[in-house]
């Protein structure tokens, strides 16, 4: 029985931004679409740094979906960071994905160490029987874009506006919505909640214009960020939305939020009073920004 070829996308693509769209248009018409990454909590660093993943290994996963790629491997790095360069050309690409086409970045490594880099990558699979191409830099208003920049971006200003530029598409939370305390709707504005992943990247904290789709349908809403500090905090930072016209049960339910502009930083109000009329010039300020 013939095994059918492979075209893969290598990365780490935690922020599936321009610069790894481009990455994967390459595996086009080469073979089966496929991508080789790795599970985002099994990377601590990158280059010595610490690592906070853009979105998680699910999100990714629907974003290179939607992008035509039919085969995604996540592999769990420990399995991967003691082989040498070969090894992982000719255990990995060459037997276990049978790949004809190789694309990565310019800066992509790999080996123990990171020892090899796209000169190997070309070199070795000539060796094993693949072609290897080499996807140009995309930049934005003269600078590379990266999951690096766009991270700086978010957590420093939540500027989503610039951060979705250089994602090819609108920043976004998703998850199961999971139960809060229930105080929105004692001020008339009910609210969803969810978690951030473990050592995912959580933008800057405040409000923010948002927007999203339920049964078909879209809705405008406003988006809290942080530890909610007026009624007692959270330990840890979650994201807290009110549907704007919206009424229903959620719980239990994966909704996908996208973020659409940045309101205000979080703030610490005097009163639930002082709280809930701030909460209706978000939402009045949140239907201006989308329209």
């Amino acid at each position: 029985m013939r095994t059918e070829k492979r075209a893969v996308a290598l990365g780490i693509f935690d922020g599936v931004h321009l610069g790894h769209r481009a990455v994967m248009k390459m595996t086009e018409n080469s073979g089966i679409p496929a991508v080789f990454t790795f599970k985002n909590t099994s990377l601590r660093k990158k280059q010595g740094r610490k690592i906070e993943y853009i979105y998680t290994d699910a999100q990714k996963s629907e974003l290179m979906e939607s992008l035509g790629i039919k085969e995604i491997f996540s592999e769990d790095f420990s399995v991967i960071c003691d082989m040498s360069g070969e090894e992982f050309v000719k255990k990995i690409l060459a037997g276990r994905l049978n790949a004809s086409l190789a694309v990565c970045g310019g800066d992509f490594r790999f080996g123990r160490g990171a020892s090899c880099g796209v000169n190997e990558l070309a070199e070795l699979g000539g060796k094993y029987g693949f072609e290897v191409r080499i996807s140009e830099d995309v930049t934005v208003g003269g600078s590379p874009v990266s999951s690096g920049r766009i991270r700086s971006i978010l957590r420093s200003s939540g500027d989503c506006e610039s951060a979705a530029r250089l994602l090819g598409d609108d920043y976004f939370i998703s998850g199961e919505i999971v139960r809060g305390r229930q105080i929105g709707r004692t001020l008339d504005f009910p609210t969803i909640n969810q978690l951030f992943g473990e050592e995912q990247l959580v933008p800057r904290f405040g409000a923010y214009a948002s927007e999203t789709k339920i049964d078909g349908k879209y809705y405008q809403a406003v988006t809290n960020i942080g530890v909610k500090p007026t009624v007692g905090g959270e330990d840890f930072p979650l994201a807290e939305t009110h549907i704007i016209d919206f009424s229903g049960d959620l719980y239990g339910r994966n909704i996908k939020i996208v973020l659409k502009s940045f309101l205000r930083p979080e703030m610490k109000f005097h009163s639930l009073d002082e709280l809930k009329e701030q909460i209706s010039m978000d939402i009045f300020h949140s239907i201006l920004r989308i329209q």
